[in-house]
């Protein structure tokens, strides 16, 4: 399929970690029950989301003495992320009435992972399923009883398959969160590309950072903006770091209002452009560059005439940085559009934040600083 057919069809949604850890619950408790378990697990979701239920493809079952395991692979639809396909199952025991009465018991096993700090929504010491889809997870259980008749009670065992190898590419060793994948999924369905979903991640690791202690937070566009801007600020501890993407000011404002004293910005010259435009929001596709106002810069900067007319006709930001010469004259004017980066943030972030940028450049080295450097 062409680039341009997946951009004209309709996205696919897909569903959470939570989503298929309530199915697979629902499925393993139904073999329990009745001695089947469905190819298909309808399942509601989680309480407070916009939809009501959901029906979710169950890859196995089988059944062991007095468990059952049921197993769901996961889809991420066309928003995939480190856990898309990944294999979640639940292990399932049934509990007489007479042994602890009409009590469910849920954790996690093996590939969930287990908090191990404060300033997240799971206390330290508890697996790490989140609040919404522990709910979920506990009424597609409720269900299965109900829809049997069992008055008793189960306990529920969550496990992911490479749970662990599958965490290192999340952010749970930086939230603290050892031993596996998180459980998660407020709304139990994924839509493609949800910023709530990016922004969320955001503030989780800032409160994380927070709680450790940590008065900095460091902010970066992606994965290479960070392993520069880490080799850069070596004083500021891994927790620090968070992949802000294109969340310039929600980054920022989320930042002062849980108390931090400083941030510092890590990004290539295309999205200093955007932020240099007061963007709230860098994506490429969100705002064009607005080459006028580069032009500007670069007469600033002292750029000729014929070098501004030219940046006010590039394709691109990087385009428009080539166009200014090499040296003194190219410095200057990715240090205004830094200057000019910086005096937006400091409008998202309020006075009290101490903020500065750095700028790298395409090939090595920093492109352009402003701001404190610490």
């Amino acid at each position: 399929m062409s680039a341009r057919q997946r951009c004209e069809r309709p996205l696919r949604q897909g569903f959470t970690t939570g989503s298929a850890a309530a199915a697979a619950t629902k499925a393993a408790l139904n073999l329990l029950l009745t001695g089947g378990a469905p190819g298909v697990a309808d399942i509601p979701l989680p309480p407070g989301a916009p939809e009501g239920r959901l029906a979710v493809p169950v890859a196995g079952a089988e059944r062991d003495g007095d468990t059952a395991r049921a197993w769901v692979v996961k889809d991420g639809g066309d928003d995939p992320d480190a856990t898309h396909g990944a294999t979640i199952a639940c292990v399932a025991r049934l509990r007489p009435l007479q042994d602890i009465g009409p009590c469910i018991e849920l954790d996690g096993g093996r590939g969930v992972g287990r908090v191990t700090l404060p300033g997240l929504p799971v206390p330290p010491g508890q697996a790490a399923i989140n609040p919404a889809p522990r709910a979920q997870i506990l009424m597609a259980a409720q269900e299965a009883l109900d829809q049997a008749g069992y008055a008793g009670g189960a306990e529920l065992l969550i496990e992911v398959e490479d749970g662990e190898a599958i965490a290192r590419h999340t952010l749970n060793p930086r939230l603290g969160i050892v031993g596996g994948i998180s459980i998660l999924g407020t709304a139990g369905v994924v839509k493609p590309f949800s910023h709530a979903a990016w922004q969320a991640t955001i503030d989780s690791v800032l409160r994380v950072a927070r709680a450790a202690g940590l008065q900095a937070a460091a902010f970066s566009t992606g994965r290479r903006s960070e392993r520069l801007l880490m080799a850069r600020r070596p004083d500021l501890p891994e927790r620090a770091f968070v992949q802000a993407a294109d969340f310039f000011a929600h980054a920022l404002r989320q930042a002062a209002a849980l108390g931090f004293t400083a941030v510092v910005w890590g990004c290539y010259f295309g999205k200093l452009a955007k932020m240099a435009q007061g963007l709230e929001y860098t994506h490429a596709h969100a705002e064009p560059t607005d080459f006028a106002l580069l032009s500007r810069l670069a007469g600033d900067a002292g750029c000729t005439a014929d070098i501004r007319e030219a940046v006010a006709r590039a394709n691109t930001a990087r385009h428009a940085l080539e166009l200014v010469p090499e040296g003194p004259l190219r410095r200057e004017f990715a240090r205004l559009t830094a200057q000019a980066a910086l005096a937006a943030a400091r409008g998202f972030g309020g006075p009290d934040l101490k903020i500065s940028i750095c700028c790298f450049g395409f090939e090595t080295g920093v492109l352009a600083e402003a701001g404190a450097e610490k």
